[in-house]
């Protein structure tokens, strides 16, 4: 499997993740909204190099793959994504870790990211299962989630406990590799080539 691949799209490209894209994504991730709803807060230039190297670390064992958002549309650096608990064994994974500059949610975006994600994980890397989970609270992501044809499995109560120490109750998705190939002709054929 490869732990460095680069996914792209009309709208997105999602280039592997590296120490230096600090500086680039420092002025994105200091935004409060992007962690209101969240298990992780980034506060600081410290905090985001901890997020990035626990990332890369967990890269270089072959359990996640980062990467940072380019948006081809602004011609810009939007944020970061990630599969993550890959298990090849089971050919499963879940896609998360998305944090996407607040005056880009909403604007297709992230849509775009997930098709990327998506079509890579099912088709190059042949999972059967892709795995999404969010905060009870988060009604936006959990939206954002269904929206992309997932379906919705149940509720983990007291699951984490998020950076601040609030008891987070965790709702888990679902796609399977037999759901793709209708998902991907009815949500996401607007963003092929």
């Amino acid at each position: 499997m490869n732990f460095l691949p680069t996914l792209e799209n009309k709208r997105v490209m999602l280039q592997p993740l590296q120490a230096d894209h600090a500086d680039v994504l420092l002025p994105i991730a200091l935004q409060p909204s992007l962690w209101e709803v969240g298990l992780n807060r980034i506060s600081s230039r410290s905090d985001l190099e901890r997020y990035i190297r626990i990332a890369l670390t967990e890269r270089n064992e072959q359990t996640c793959i980062p990467f940072v958002i380019y948006d081809k549309e602004q011609h810009r650096i939007a944020g970061s994504t990630r599969f993550s608990g890959i298990t090849q064994v089971h050919k499963r994974c879940e896609i998360g870790h998305t944090w996407i500059d607040p005056v880009l949610q909403g604007s297709g975006l992230n849509k775009a990211i997930k098709y990327a994600m998506l079509q890579h994980a099912f088709e190059v890397m042949e999972l059967n299962r892709i795995e999404f989970k969010t905060d009870e609270l988060n009604m936006q992501s959990r939206r954002a989630i269904l929206s992309i044809g997932c379906t919705e499995e149940g509720i983990l109560r007291h699951h984490m406990i998020t950076t601040t120490g609030r008891i987070r109750n965790t709702v888990y998705f679902s796609m399977l590799k037999e759901e793709w190939p209708d998902i991907k002709q009815r949500i996401f054929r607007k963003y092929d080539f």
